[in-house]
């Protein structure tokens, strides 16, 4: 695999990007309010609560510990500071996670990138970007707000991640050269994708070599023998999918139309004095159907909120047959391993078991997968119930020879804290020791930030 240096590069903008939001409400007002209205976008929706089978699937890797589903974009930071995932750190050198888990959190990161380069970005854990990775998501990030254009009122679309525009070349669609519709879209690819990280430097690279389809990133992962973690059940090696909603909307009836973006989630709307604006409440397209949906379809606006309804139940329903079936196999694994198999025994295992998560994961990551891509949603699903069954299925077996013939019986996992117990976790201790961090690093933070002259006063 080539390293990130040696693959294509963007280069800098000739002025130092500006993180601070507010520093265009002048000339972008309309813009800066529809984006500060994502805080209204507040409700935390605990996705672990609601599914605790993800714990199991999940085991060993912090994602058991916490996983809520996606607010406004004004808690990019907020979410990923409170988040159990990043830990209680207490030095700038503290784990558990490496410095890329800010990538897509806070135009900070296009500023740093820009100060320090990408290895000196990627360098070092999570907690030393703390003091400066301090705005939420917002200008810098998708818009050269530098240019001269941006100072006119337009958008001066830019690709602020240089990975990112590394990736997009590797199939074949570089930034510079793409329409506007495509640039719509491809800014939003900066956060929205699969990526994992990688070398030394743990920096971020998409997974794009072999494509963007489910199986060519499995193919691709597979062949580098990448994994994120291993899981402490099944000891399967497995690849944990992001939220690659710009690769599951190519593959649907929207990308496939060259629907952007920005045509259902920040449509032109009217201000008070009817002029026309890009809406940066980025949120669901019904909310504002007249200028999203309608733009195309014919349907009335409840007789579409039922077709997407039924197929977000469709995907719903196959979602959870597959969870079963790994709960399932995670637990008949582990008594596996306990009876005494081999590794070369289990391997073509824990290869069904990667495969089927892997596979399960990025249909479930993406999290509007039932608008985007349904008839993909439903395939990719498919897929994975059959990799899960064919892996129970090696397993019952694989165990008959170890002389267990009876079902391997699950523990209590009715709710996300049984399941958390089961795997092992202390929360009372994870969660203790992040309130801590919350009440004294932060707050250092936070006052390292203002001093800087980083933070809008």
């Amino acid at each position: 695999m080539p390293a990130h240096a040696a693959d294509a590069v963007v280069p800098a903008p000739s002025a130092p990007v500006e993180a601070k939001n507010s520093t265009f409400v002048d000339k972008h007002p309309d813009q800066f309010s529809s984006w500060k209205a994502t805080s209204e976008q507040s409700e935390r929706s605990d996705a672990l609560g609601e599914d605790p089978r993800m714990v199991i699937l999940w085991a060993g890797y912090p994602f058991s510990r916490d996983y809520n589903k996606p607010r406004g974009h004004a808690y990019a930071v907020t979410d990923v500071r409170e988040s159990l995932r990043t830990g209680a750190p207490k030095t700038a050198e503290d784990g558990p996670l490496p410095m890329a888990c800010w990538s897509c959190k806070s135009p900070d990161v296009a500023r740093l990138i820009q100060k320090e380069g990408e290895e000196g970005y990627f360098h070092g854990k999570w907690a030393r970007g703390g003091p400066e990775i301090v705005n939420d998501l917002g200008c810098a990030d998708c818009h050269n707000t530098a240019s001269p254009e941006f100072a006119q009122g337009k958008p001066a679309l830019t690709i602020s991640r240089p990975y990112i525009e590394r990736g997009l070349v590797s199939i074949g669609k570089p930034f510079d050269k793409a329409s506007n519709n495509d640039k719509q879209s491809m800014v939003c690819a900066q956060c929205h994708v699969e990526y994992y990280f990688s070398g030394a430097d743990k920096a971020v690279k998409l997974p794009w070599d072999d494509g963007t389809r489910v199986e060519d990133m499995e193919k691709y992962y597979d062949t580098i023998a990448f994994s994120d973690w291993t899981n402490s059940l099944s000891k399967a090696p497995m690849v944990k999918a992001q939220h690659p909603e710009y690769e599951t909307w190519r593959t649907g009836i929207h990308g496939k139309n060259n629907v952007s973006c920005v045509d259902c989630h920040m449509p032109k709307v009217q201000n008070t004095q009817g002029k026309l604006y890009t809406d940066h409440k980025i949120g669901n397209p019904f909310d504002k159907f007249g200028q999203t949906c309608a733009n195309c379809h014919t349907q009335d606006k409840a007789t579409l909120q039922d077709i997407v309804a039924e197929r977000k139940a469709a995907i719903q329903a196959l979602k959870l047959k597959v969870e079963n079936q790994l709960v399932h196999a995670h637990f008949e694994a582990k008594a596996a391993w306990d009876a005494g198999a081999t590794e070369a025994e289990m391997k073509p295992i824990l290869t069904d078991i990667r495969h089927a998560q892997w596979r399960w994961d990025l249909a479930i990551a993406s999290h509007g997968i039932h608008m985007h891509a349904p008839e993909e949603g439903l395939r990719i699903l498919g897929s994975a119930l059959d990799k899960a069954a064919d892996a129970r299925t090696k397993l019952v077996r694989l165990l008959a020879t170890k002389g267990i013939t009876e079902e391997i019986q699950l523990p209590d996992i009715s709710t996300k804290e049984k399941a958390q117990q089961a795997v092992g976790l202390n929360m009372q201790q994870i969660t203790a020791e992040k309130q801590d961090f919350l009440e004294t690093v932060v707050p250092q933070w936070d006052e390292q930030a203002r001093k800087a002259g980083l933070l809008s006063q």
